[in-house]
């Protein structure tokens, strides 16, 4: 190709000013003309479906088809190629550089299952047992009274309460710089769990940064150095590592950005910690390991079915959890599946191992919807459940209407969760309504005071008396909770208000928070966050506007005194903060 440079500086003194202007004005569009379909060529397919499917796919992202906003990277995998890949939107702001299928994305808790593949391979090779207690190699780690094995982190059953969450309430904000060793430290400090190992399921990020140091134990190696030589090189993914030094440079990487009413911001992501995140890939390496599952070449089939066996409960309850990856059909066909979240990235992928068909969707920006990974797959998966049910029939809808309302009154309230979470219970038109998680749903009397959803008649509630007369709620389907019925809290005195003053530690933290009397209303208080008032639902049901601890119960001794609190809400419950 002509450079205007190359060949023509120097010595052009034998030609007119017009004709080298001319050139000059040649070379100059030539070279532009190169660079426009180079980056052109960034954004474009690699396509192997019709015109009309591609279509399709491209209207489910049209949203993101922007040359000035972040945007996303996908791709459709069949057998053994990568049929359909495209990037939308842009990798980097600041640069204009646009999302491609090889640009380097952050992918957050999609990297679980390399953690999982990572103790399965070890496994396979007879160097550790998923059912080994994890103290048999995290030395560190304490003595709870209560066997945790590799198994029970893998499949969020351990009851080890969520790092994410602790490194908050002990005053590191997410956007901080984070590193494996400041978690480790955390999760050294530990008193207690959540709950007894496999007795429930609660997702924890905690677990997946123990398997990351149980590979390092066994292996000799760190999870980024172990999975290179035993997954990524095998397979051929050279532009994918765990990411544990956020100093490092990192070609072709995607920027990670928030969407604030259309108007974007940096979302700062500065983590040095792997196995629960961090992992760094591109759509095109994933597609290789999304075949990994039906043509494994790392590992076998053997290990793959490990990694996709469903966990269970000590009471014998199917989780639909694996390995770092779940197992969820879809359509009627079996499905692996995990989606991920960390500051503004959003990624999910899918496999259908029965039709060696996969899904990737990888997007840096806060409001991206990485569900539309099942959107796309619809595009080529036929719906084997059509006239097909497997559900048991629907309640008869007649019966919502109760007659005796006096009776049905017994029921009606507002209903409080452990974890802070809120229901209600509500009469309506002679109809009794249950309202929580966001959704209000119509109920149907089946017996002794139990009640089905009658969009779903596998949800039932059970109503019981304790001693005291106060009504309670039990959730009738897999991973239900129990409620209590409380009364909303009436305005407190002056007085009243003064006996919550005080400052509250944590020696598992080691850190504390003070509440505080302002202007006639109780504000809780920390040296790394700004002032958040209190809300009281009952005297002894706290709540805030922070993430980390929207509820607490207060904590009172025989006499009445508060002496503490615990907070319990999301993936931490039971931590307690004694007042000073």
């Amino acid at each position: 190709m002509l450079s205007g440079r190359h060949n023509f500086g120097g010595d052009n003194t034998c030609l007119s000013p017009v004709i080298i202007m001319i050139i000059r004005l040649l070379s100059i569009l030539l070279l532009a003309g190169s660079l426009s379909s180079t980056a052109f060529a960034q954004a474009q397919s690699t396509q192997s479906i019709p015109d009309s499917t591609a279509k399709k796919i491209d209207a489910l992202f049209s949203r993101w088809n922007s040359t000035s906003g972040p945007g996303c990277a996908i791709g459709i995998v069949r057998g053994d190629s990568l049929i359909y890949s495209k990037g939308f939107g842009l990798a980097n702001l600041e640069y204009g550089i646009p999302n491609s299928p090889e640009t380097i994305f952050h992918i957050a808790s999609v990297s679980k299952q390399f953690t999982g593949y990572a103790i399965v391979l070890l496994a396979s090779q007879g160097k550790l047992k998923l059912d080994d207690d994890v103290r048999q190699y995290l030395k560190w780690f304490p003595d709870l009274k209560a066997k945790i094995t590799i198994r029970q982190l893998l499949n969020h059953t351990s009851g080890i309460r969520d790092q994410w969450q602790l490194l908050a309430i002990a005053g590191t904000r997410l956007d901080d710089v984070i590193k494996q060793d400041q978690i480790t430290k955390i999760l050294s400090g530990q008193q207690a769990l959540n709950f007894k190992p496999g007795e429930k399921y609660t997702y924890s990020n905690s677990g997946y940064t123990m398997l990351a140091e149980i590979v390092k134990v066994v292996s000799g190696k760190s999870l980024r150095q172990y999975t290179d030589s035993a997954i990524f090189k095998p397979l051929g993914m050279s532009s994918t590592h765990f990411h544990d030094d956020y100093t490092e440079i990192v070609k072709n990487r995607a920027s990670s950005y928030d969407n604030n009413n259309g108007k974007f911001s940096n979302s700062i992501l500065s983590y040095s910690t792997t196995g629960a995140t961090s992992l760094f890939t591109t759509v095109k390496d994933m597609s290789k390991w999304l075949m990994n599952f039906y043509q494994p070449k790392a590992g076998t089939a053997g290990d793959i079915t490990t990694l996709t066996t469903v966990g269970k409960l000590n009471d014998g309850q199917v989780l639909d959890y694996a390995l770092g990856i779940m197992n969820r059909p879809y359509k009627g066909e079996t499905r692996y599946v995990h989606n991920g979240s960390d500051a503004g990235f959003r990624t999910a992928i899918s496999i259908y191992p029965e039709l060696k068909m996969g899904f990737v969707v990888f997007g840096n920006v806060s409001d991206f919807n990485s569900n539309t990974v099942n959107e796309m797959a619809a595009l080529f998966i036929k719906d084997k459940t059509v006239g097909k049910t497997t559900a048991p029939a629907a309640p008869d809808s007649s019966k919502a209407v109760l007659n005796n309302l006096a009776a049905a009154g017994r029921f009606t309230g507002n209903y409080l969760q452990d974890d802070g979470t809120k229901h209600y219970f509500i009469l309506n038109s002679n109809k009794l309504y249950w309202e929580g998680y966001g959704r209000k749903e119509l109920l149907v009397p089946a017996k002794n005071d139990t009640f089905q959803v009658i969009s779903n008649p596998q949800i039932k509630f059970h109503f019981t008396t304790g001693k005291s007369g106060i009504r309670s709620v039990k959730e009738c389907w897999p991973g239900g909770r129990n409620f209590t019925r409380y009364t909303l809290q009436p305005k407190l005195t002056p007085a009243e208000l003064k006996t919550y003053i005080g400052r509250y530690y944590s020696p598992e933290l080691d850190c504390s928070y003070e509440i505080k009397l302002k202007d006639g209303s109780l504000i809780l208080t920390n040296a790394k966050y700004e002032d958040m008032p209190v809300k009281l639902t009952t005297r002894d049901h706290m709540d805030t506007g922070f993430w980390w601890m929207e509820h607490s119960k207060i904590i009172r001794n025989s006499k009445q005194q508060i002496i503490g609190f615990e907070i319990n809400c999301d993936r931490v419950e039971h931590l307690r903060f004694n007042k000073m």
